[in-house]
């Protein structure tokens, strides 16, 4: 596969040059900062330099990212790129940052993690403009790190669809995973996220971090139907955590396995060799999976 972007290692170290014979071309950057998610205390001072450093900073929301501005005395130039601009704005933002260095932020965190950003960023880097990433505050990591579920591994679902139908799509599809699973949630929505979570995927232990880092700050920690009782009036940004579905025991007949019998059963595989072939793809014990067979057959 041809490669589409290669950088080297040590770019994020030292500013990006190329060596000719006799000269150094400076290489304008454009990098990836993370911004405070909600208290203007946590950002980086590399974060701090570069936004001072840069010739132009291309922000979600110009608004908010001045008060970060203001309060650090960054006095860069800003202009808007958000979700509805982020097209148009697309090849102007090319042509700056040929010319200069050039900062990325979002409203809060890091961009182009469920923000704008990865078009510029793709566009960026197949025209060789070196990408780097100032990494910061993060809503994802930092409410499940106080989940108090297991975090050795998460599954990130970004925000929860708008409509019902495709909620309970995106569920259905992720019911059998059994890592935690993150994912944000409006206040007007949440009521309704809660419920069909509850419904596809059961009373499960969940924590919901609200207003991370923010004056009004909440990490509720419960079962789904225990948030439901307590945010019945929501406000503010949510993050959810939620606890995996639990792993299959040795030897139990899941609902994937079953299935995979009836579908066998409407191709009237004989049972002898559906037990066969089931028992050669799960390595569960024939006997077992007989017993399966023939208690689904009686439910037909």
């Amino acid at each position: 596969m041809e490669a589409w972007g290669i950088q080297r290692v040590g770019i994020s170290a030292v500013k990006a040059s190329i060596l000719h014979p006799g000269e150094a071309l400076i290489v304008p950057v454009l990098y990836v900062v993370a911004t405070p998610i909600g208290n203007l205390e946590d950002v980086t001072l590399r974060a701090i330099r570069v936004l001072k450093e840069v010739g132009l900073i291309a922000a979600e929301d110009t608004r908010r990212t001045r008060l970060l501005l203001d309060h650090y005395g960054i006095q860069t130039p800003m202009t808007s790129y958000y979700e509805h601009n982020k097209t148009a704005k697309l090849a102007y933002l090319l042509r700056m940052v040929e010319q200069k260095d050039m900062a990325l932020v979002s409203e809060a965190g890091m961009p182009g993690i469920s923000d704008p950003g990865y078009e510029l960023v793709a566009a960026a880097a197949r025209q060789g403009i070196p990408v780097v990433a100032i990494p910061g505050p993060s809503a994802i990591v930092s409410a499940v790190a106080v989940s108090g579920l297991p975090a050795d591994q998460f599954v990130y679902l970004g925000f929860l669809p708008r409509r019902k139908a495709e909620r309970v799509r995106l569920l259905e599809e992720v019911a059998r995973e059994t890592r935690p699973l993150v994912a944000f949630e409006a206040p007007h929505r949440l009521a309704a996220a809660l419920e069909d979570v509850l419904a596809v995927l059961g009373d499960r232990r969940m924590a919901a971090a609200r207003e991370l880092t923010k004056l009004h700050e909440e990490v509720f920690r419960g079962t789904v139907s225990a948030a439901r009782e307590h945010f019945r009036e929501p406000r503010g940004e949510f993050t959810l955590v939620i606890e995996g579905c639990a792993p299959a025991e040795p030897g139990e007949i899941t609902a994937d396995i079953e299935d995979e019998i009836r579908a066998l059963q409407e191709k009237r595989v004989p049972a002898k060799e559906g037990v066969s072939l089931l028992s050669l793809s799960t390595g569960l014990p024939r006997k077992a999976l007989y017993r399966a067979w023939l208690a689904l057959q009686r439910d037909r």
